[in-house]
């Protein structure tokens, strides 16, 4: 029906337009009343993944598409209908399609001759396989999977398929179409909730559900959140979550929510109330119809563990709601035993004072030793099922919801009543929320030696790194305003803007002698904001790991988290500590020393102010944001004006580059640049050298050489004069004369000494302050640093050689202005990548100097830990 070469997006179109669109403009058949007013309701025109083909039940009313048809299209004619099949079936599973749209009624393949059905429940168990290997390439019919899911399903494919001929059953496949593809066939499936969708769903819910309870969601929040709803609608059968889990806090309860709650003073909810519908419940039928509830019993107990990751990142910030993945849970407590005795739970008290739904508790056991709190209320209702389950081993009054920041630990009886003790009926008198055998341990100095503070607290601040870049606001509130704060502002200095060093403050202050066993980030180790706190937090470090923050969820960035234990009843000032590194996996990487010098000890920005150059004209700038490697994105070479996003920086952001300068800042630039950044080093401070690298002309020629062709020298002559080409007109066989041949002179010694010098400059380059860092002799570069040059001059004279006949010539060309001529830029105006560029000769080129760099950088990297521009 369809000509055999006509090409596959034509076929698609053509098809969609014959049988299944309400279009009849180009339809080449004819078709009768009845199958035209099925069409008017198909939509054939849905993009859905990697799935060739869709066919869906277009209605505005509906929250999803109800499809009717996935399918795999093939030019041709060719092509297996059976391996065609195999492919789709690969493209869903690879993609798991089907846990975020409705399952369709029917899988099918086509050619230009045929096409073909399969109901999709008849594939249903192929996708639910828990032992295939889905992550392989559907196209690829030689792979083993493939093979593998080919023999699993032709039989099956080869007996259920139905299959017409687009010439020869043309009438019975429209039949086919007008009975089947109807919103009232009862094959029409549910959408399956699992583990990997639920959180999808949820957003969804957000958005068609939330809305329609009558409830003001601002008002009640953070002591009511949505996702408690949503829980008791996704864990219900029948609209009654009782059924399920009787100890959820929010019930679903026909056409209502019970939620449990204690008293609060702001809020008009007491200890039980309802919240109805506001649309008679329609939004939450219509919506729930699309579902299948609730998910497969194996999934429950997942999905209420999983609860922080419905909790807004607002909320997940202050409280703290953040997953521990169990590799580190697991590798934690490992280093508890390795830091406390293989018996450190029978003869410690654990107290997880951040518990969320507790699992940093799993899998241990002494449970009249465990004690669990929290901020939010659910949470503890969470652990209660936990704990009536058997997945945690916690004693019911043992868990409890208590706000670590604000409350007290003890009981605290009024003046009237404080010899007589606390008065239960007395509203001046403060009951603490602690287990009172949890407030005996706390007062007893002998059993607070044998408690461990065992959490992995919130890390919400009040500034963060987009407020550095001027992208983002400080977060005034989040970390402030608590009675932590209040009390100890003053003795943490800067530290006072995140909430961990918060409790790891007030556990320090107010439960003196124990355990503190944390994860967190490492700027209390490290950082020079944390210096006043070191002053007062004094501890003996005994063991300790780092891994990657990628791995826990919703924390975003490549820093490494640390979990540490210390003995705080011996008081040491931190010093050097060896953390164990550990990747993603759990694998051993290693060691890594982290060092508590750096206050005391002058950054790479104040030595870069040595170089300070006012009286002399101005080649270019560079960008200096911060002295860790976490900033390193931020340091590169342009023009002044070019230089963005430091509005916000303190001290140093930006440094003019003039000739007498040039070599300093080469060194700075390459020091920050030879070593990659990674998770591992991200926090690592760049540092104020001694002076053997004045004596090392070769080191500082070398940094010259790595400078000028690295990725971050963005100069473009687009801008301004270009003075850093390092080559003469015929060494790279440029058509025209260069606006400047500075850099070339600069390398050859050739500069007149004319500059006027920095008074103020404390280093010179052959110690004669009055000719400062301009060489009088050719540059001397070691053998790393010559095949960089020599690699950058083929590059040059590469683009000199093919882009002499072009009218946007530009023999000023710099770096930058090279790859964007032979690499172009996205519709967003960032550069391409590299393997975009059509000439294969340039990325053969750029990948030879990109090989150069990288062993130049090594060469500088051994001088940059000689020179004590870090510490190893």
């Amino acid at each position: 029906m369809y000509p055999i070469n006509l090409p596959e997006e034509e076929l698609k179109n053509k098809v969609a337009t014959d049988f299944f669109s309400p279009n009849p403009q180009s339809r080449s058949i004819k078709l009768d009343k009845q199958a035209k007013e099925i069409l008017k309701n198909l939509d054939s025109t849905q993009i859905l993944g990697r799935v060739d083909f869709c066919v869906s039940f277009n209605a505005q009313t509906l929250f999803q598409p109800i499809n009717f048809l996935w399918a795999e299209a093939k030019k041709g004619n060719k092509a297996d209908i059976i391996e065609s099949f195999i492919q789709l079936i690969l493209t869903i599973g690879k993609e798991k399609t089907y846990e975020n749209n409705l399952p369709p009624i029917f899988l099918g393949a086509f050619d230009c001759q045929k096409i073909a059905f399969i109901p999709y429940h008849e594939l249903d168990h192929i996708f639910a396989q828990n032992d295939f290997n889905w992550n392989v390439t559907p196209s690829n019919h030689d792979s083993k999977e493939f093979k593998q899911l080919h023999a699993l399903t032709k039989h099956l494919l080869e007996s259920k398929k139905l299959q017409f001929s687009f010439t020869n059953d043309c009438k019975e496949l429209q039949d086919f179409i007008q009975a089947n593809f109807t919103i009232h066939n009862t094959s029409i499936t549910k959408i399956p909730i699992t583990k990997n969708n639920f959180t999808t769903i949820y957003q969804k819910w957000l958005q068609s559900v939330a809305p329609s309870i009558s409830i003001d969601w601002e008002n009640e929040k953070p002591d009511i959140l949505s996702s408690d709803f949503y829980l008791a609608d996704l864990l219900s059968e029948n609209n009654n979550t009782k059924e399920i889990l009787k100890s959820l806090r929010i019930l679903l309860q026909s056409d209502s929510y019970k939620v449990k709650l204690e008293k609060r003073a702001n809020s008009t909810s007491f200890n039980f109330t309802e919240f109805g519908f506001n649309d008679h419940q329609k939004a939450h039928t219509e919506f729930w119809n699309l579902y299948e509830r609730p998910p497969k019993e194996e999934y429950w107990g997942y999905i209420i563990e999983r609860r922080d990751l419905l909790v807004p990142s607002d909320i997940r910030e202050r409280k703290g709601a953040f997953f521990t993945p169990q590799i580190w849970v697991s590798k934690a407590q490992n280093y508890l035993e390795k830091a406390l005795g293989e018996n450190y739970q029978s003869e410690y008290y654990i107290w997880d004072c951040a518990a969320g739904t507790g699992n940093l508790l799993a899998n241990l056991t002494e449970s009249a030793s465990l004690y669990a709190s929290t901020l939010d209320k659910s949470d503890v209702e969470i652990m209660q099922e936990l704990s009536a389950n058997g997945t945690l081993s916690l004693l019911p009054r043992h868990i409890f919801q208590f706000d670590f920041l604000n409350d007290e630990f003890f009981d605290k009886p009024c003046t009237k009543h404080t010899k007589s003790g606390l008065d239960p009926k007395c509203q001046d008198c403060v009951k603490s929320k602690l287990p009172k055998s949890l407030q005996e341990i706390l007062k007893n100095e002998e059993k607070r030696k044998k408690l461990i503070i065992f959490i992995n607290p919130p890390y919400a601040e009040a500034g963060n790194t987009h407020k550095i870049s001027g992208t983002g606001e400080h977060k005034d509130g989040v970390a402030l305003g608590n009675a932590t704060y209040e009390r100890y502002k003053d003795s943490m200095g800067k530290a006072s803007n995140e909430l961990f060093a918060q409790f790891f403050f007030r556990i320090y202050n107010e439960i003196p002698h124990c355990t503190l066993a944390a994860f967190s980030k490492l700027k209390y180790v490290n950082s020079s904001n944390f210096v006043k706190f070191r002053e007062t937090f004094k501890a003996k470090f005994l063991k300790g790991f780092i891994c990657p923050a990628y791995t826990f969820d919703n924390v975003k960035g490549n820093f490494p988290i640390g979990f540490l234990v210390w003995n705080l009843a011996q008081a040491q000032a931190l010093q050097t500590i060896t953390l164990d590194v550990f990747d993603e996996n759990g694998a051993s990487l290693g060691k890594k020393k982290f060092y508590t010098t750096y206050s005391k000890q002058q950054n790479l920005n104040q030595w870069l102010k040595n170089f300070i150059d006012a009286n002399n004209k101005e080649l270019c700038a560079i960008c200096c944001i911060g002295t860790d490697f976490q900033h390193n994105n931020f340091c590169n070479i342009n023009f002044w004006d070019s230089i963005k996003g430091v509005g916000n920086a303190k001290g140093i952001s930006k440094f003019k580059i003039t000739p007498n300068n040039l070599i300093p800042t080469s060194i700075y630039f390459s020091v920050r640049h030879c070593i990659k950044a990674t998770w591992i080093n991200d926090r690592d401070q760049f540092l104020y050298p001694n002076n053997k690298w004045e004596q090392d002309s070769v080191f500082q020629s070398d940094c010259l050489a790595f400078m000028l062709f690295h990725g971050q020298n963005r100069i473009t002559s687009k801008v301004g004069i270009n003075h850093f080409i390092p080559f003469s007109e015929k060494e790279i066989g440029a058509q025209e004369a260069f606006e400047s041949h500075f850099m070339r002179d600069f390398l050859q010694g050739e500069i007149k000494h004319d500059c006027e010098t920095n008074k103020d400059s404390k280093q010179s380059l052959f110690g004669d302050d009055d000719i400062a860092f301009i060489p009088t002799k050719p540059l001397t570069f070691s053998h790393e640093a010559q095949e960089v040059l020599d690699a950058g001059k083929e590059l040059f004279r590469h683009y000199h050689t093919q882009s002499k006949e072009d009218k946007d010539y530009n023999p000023n060309a710099s770096l930058y202005d090279i790859k964007a001529h032979f690499q172009g830029f996205n519709d967003k105006g960032k550069m391409n990548p590299p393997q975009k560029a059509d000439d294969e000769v340039y990325k053969q080129k750029l990948g030879e100097l990109n090989y150069a760099l990288k062993v130049l950088a090594k060469n500088i990297e051994v001088k940059v830990y000689e020179y004590g521009f870090l510490l190893p």
